[in-house]
């Protein structure tokens, strides 16, 4: 690895910025965070004084037109993400932007081709995708254990929508783009992808269970988004999946959430449950082998991460070990390739698109049709 360090502008002053982001980067020696934009003056001062970041901005425009960093970390709302992700690419910089790339497929294209044909490193951070069993689960998807892929089940269920008391801008479609859909479900999209392959169909019934505020916080209409969202998928090879998300179940545990993951195939099956307290387990049975067992996650890919609780293990995966930013990072030292990038967040992006005209439209719809 060179001994170079990557200067880095933070613009967010989110506690997934503060939590995942800033630990990250602090640990790796080969970053250096030189600037943060907030949009409230003082809570971005305080961030820069936490972390010992020397310039604290305001305008995002103004940062990133300052020349003081070469890739850039947007942990922002996400109606804001495509304008601020063009602003840096204009400037030649790497970006890292937290999902969705962009509010429309449209957009999403736009940005991963320009980054493109600038030549820098992108990245839309899946953040399932690295835990140590969805990483054991693709090694034994991609080592045939389960044969040739039939059907996969996912289901994301958590409750942070189960009150309408009080506006949300995650329910606030002209703000997140969609609502459950967009949030939770795209995590699972992209793994179902990741997992088995090229989707390229998909049919979804979106609910919306939870009367929620008429208005936002400044007396204006909007387009409330889904809570709930049901997608029945189709792959390229064949086999086909069913995706539900939830943000309105009731779920006791310390985050308020379950992940459950169901594949089957030619030569058997395996099993997924994270809890998101104590319990993160994957098992299996091959035909001919007897009963379900457990497949204990090999050392290998645990590495160094507490297993005791499934937040700290979160934590350290992220904070100490080279997966996200950390791995972002090290493709600018390396001039490696990286994924998921912004051609994979444009591909969910597009799934996404298929899955709402699909609900609007009540049919089945191929993902080829959106941007046609």
């Amino acid at each position: 690895m060179s001994n170079r360090q990557v200067s880095v502008g933070i613009v967010g002053t989110s506690w997934w910025a503060d939590a995942m982001y800033l630990p990250a980067l602090q640990e790796h020696p080969g970053a250096r965070v030189t600037a943060v934009c907030g949009r409230d003056h003082d809570r971005a001062k305080a961030f820069a004084q936490r972390w010992g970041i020397s310039e604290v901005y305001t305008d995002v425009d103004e940062m990133i037109s300052s020349g003081q960093f070469e890739t850039v970390i947007i942990a922002t709302i996400n109606d804001s993400h495509y304008p601020i992700t063009m602003k840096a690419l204009e400037h030649g910089l790497h970006v890292l932007c937290e999902k969705p790339l962009a509010l429309t497929y449209a957009q999403a294209e736009e940005v991963a081709t320009v980054a493109e044909k600038k030549g820098v490193k992108t990245m839309v951070p899946f953040t399932y995708s690295y835990m140590p069993t969805a990483r054991y689960l693709k090694e034994l998807i991609d080592t045939e254990y389960i044969g040739r892929p039939y059907h996969l089940n996912m289901r994301y269920y958590t409750g942070y929508g189960r009150s309408g008391d009080q506006y949300n801008w995650r329910f606030d479609v002209g703000k997140a783009g969609s609502g459950a859909l967009g949030d939770i479900a795209s995590h699972f999209i992209y793994l179902a992808y990741w997992y088995f392959g090229e989707i390229v169909g998909v049919s979804c019934k979106l609910g919306f269970m939870v009367d929620r505020p008429a208005l936002d916080p400044e007396g204006k209409m909007y387009e409330v988004g889904d809570d709930t969202a049901i997608l029945t998928v189709e792959f390229a090879n064949g086999a086909h999946g069913v995706i539900q998300a939830t943000t309105v179940a009731y779920e006791d545990t310390p985050f308020g959430q379950t992940h459950h993951m169901e594949f089957h195939g030619s030569a058997g099956a395996l099993y997924h449950f994270i809890d998101w307290d104590r319990v993160q387990q994957v098992s299996g049975a091959r035909e001919g082998e007897g009963a379900i067992q457990a497949l204990p996650v090999p050392d290998r890919i645990w590495g160094n991460v507490r297993r005791d609780t499934v937040h700290h293990t979160y934590k350290d995966l992220f904070r100490k070990n080279d997966f996200m930013v950390r791995e972002f990072i090290n493709a600018i030292l390396n001039d490696e390739d990286v994924k998921p990038g912004f051609r994979e967040g444009a591909l969910i992006q597009q799934i996404i698109e298929a899955a709402i005209r699909s609900h609007q439209q009540r049919r089945w719809v191929a993902v080829s049709e959106i941007g046609a």
